[in-house]
């Protein structure tokens, strides 16, 4: 869930080298509640220190603002100003490359024609061996269509792209699988599924992507009845992998015994259905759920949860998961001693960690504190490796339980770039794929090169 709204600037300044300087400097951004990430050291003689000072805002104009602030500063001349988040898209993030170098009409004939004529027909005799001799073995969709894109709403499948190359990028660093985002020009669920399906023999695995509820459930749904590789909506089932391992440790530092407590789910898009229909079958307890929307409302009781209303969880419930998408929905009066408030929301929760903690929230997090990219990876490495041709209830508690005895003390998740994390959730997904009777290969750990 983790999405922050920010806009970033890289500002090179020449500081005099006299003491204050910078820190009048750190003052005058915080003052226009402005923040500063990394600041790096190009240069320092008797008289000036010239640093790259990166700096986040929330909008243009705040940037304005915080860059006119930093002119005005006694002692610093901005140099430089770069938008280093849009370098860094140009020409996109992502490209396909060759895996052998062609350097040699030997090579050549044997990656091409003649030589790969005899590949062709291998496969053709039997299918099953392109998994062996293509690229099918690690390809995965990225499908979007561009309608839920998380913290932009429905932006359309061409701006949503660099969200889908960066998950692409996440999927090739962290465990290996070559990611290709496939936009789709349309919001018809029977034309999704057509594209989908017809376009499946290129990859191993489907991840549907930012496509809005409730379409996501019947898309979703379909395809993995109409396919024999694994179809996964990563906002339903990603999402919820996630928070309900943050959620164990949480409940975990702060004696809470999940079976026993009464569990609230407010907003029933597409994460907070998927999260509380996992909580269900994990505690076998009703979850109260709220939703202004009642189709969502009667999904939910249908799954087996409990109709209810913001009020009535707050008032009763010990654990509250929001992902509402609507700021400050959450009153501080609202907080009762002791709960944990999940507040996933980005990039605004429905009620700030410190606000809850204050007001006698027992543990609070927000979307910023539980990220997604914990959970796709691994999930779906799993799945590729042991050739299932789903992702089970069973493989998807597998990564969760992971993730949980996998966080660092004093942590909430692990670090999310650690890729022996994702090795481990990989490990157990095929692993629990293969004991329940559905892996179609013998399971070998993925391993980096």
């Amino acid at each position: 869930m983790a999405w922050e709204r920010k806009i970033m600037r890289t500002v090179r300044v020449r500081n005099q080298n006299k003491a204050g300087t910078l820190a009048r400097l750190m003052t005058a951004i915080s003052n226009l509640g402005a923040s500063v990430g990394t600041i790096e050291l190009i240069n320092e003689t008797a008289h000036s220190v010239v640093r790259d000072i990166t700096v986040y805002a929330d909008d243009t104009e705040h940037m304005d603002h915080v860059i006119e602030a930093m002119r005005a500063n006694e002692g610093t001349r901005v140099l430089e100003i770069r938008d280093e988040v849009l370098a860094l898209h140009q020409k996109g993030k992502i490209a396909i490359r060759s895996r052998y170098p062609i350097d040699s009409i030997a090579t050549l004939r044997r990656v091409y024609t003649p030589g790969v004529a005899e590949v062709c027909l291998k496969i053709a005799d039997d299918p099953e061996l392109a998994r062996l001799y293509t690229s099918v073995s690690h390809m995965v969709a990225i499908v979007t269509d561009g309608t839920a894109v998380l913290g932009l709403g429905d932006i359309g499948p061409l701006a949503s792209m660099p969200v889908m190359e960066g998950k692409a990028m996440l999927m090739e660093t962290l465990v290996g699988l070559s990611g290709m985002p496939i936009l789709l020009n349309t919001k018809d669920p029977d034309r999704i599924v057509q594209a989908v399906s017809t376009i499946a023999p290129t990859f191993a695995a489907i991840q549907l992507e930012d496509i809005s509820a409730p379409r996501c459930f019947e898309i979703e749904e379909r395809l993995q009845t109409m396919l024999n590789i694994p179809v996964m909506h990563d906002d339903q089932h990603g999402t919820a992998v996630v928070s309900l391992a943050a959620l164990k440790v949480a409940a975990k530092r702060v004696n809470v015994d999940m079976g026993k407590a009464v569990i609230g789910q407010v907003g029933l898009g597409a994460a907070g259905n998927a999260i509380g229909r996992m909580i269900i079958r994990l505690t076998g307890n009703a979850v109260l759920g709220a939703d202004v929307n009642e189709e969502a409302v009667g999904r939910f009781v249908s799954a087996g949860g409990r109709k209810s209303t913001l009020n009535e969880i707050m008032a009763e419930c010990d654990i509250v998961i929001a992902t509402t998408g609507v700021p400050n929905l959450i009153r501080p009066e609202m907080i009762r001693k002791g709960q944990i408030i999940f507040a996933l929301s980005n990039p605004n929760p429905e009620i700030d960690p410190d606000t809850a903690l204050a007001n006698g929230a027992a543990f609070a997090a927000d979307g910023k504190s539980v990220n997604n990219v914990l959970g796709f990876p691994g999930i779906l490495r799993g799945a590729v490796d042991s050739n299932a041709p789903r992702i089970t209830y069973e493989m998807l508690i597998a990564a969760m339980e992971t993730l949980a005895a996998m966080t660092p003390a004093g942590e909430l998740t692990p670090n999310p770039l650690d890729k022996k994390v994702h090795r481990e959730v990989a490990r157990v997904v095929a692993e629990t794929a293969i004991k329940q009777g559905i892996a179609r290969a013998e399971f070998v750990p993925y391993v980096e090169g």
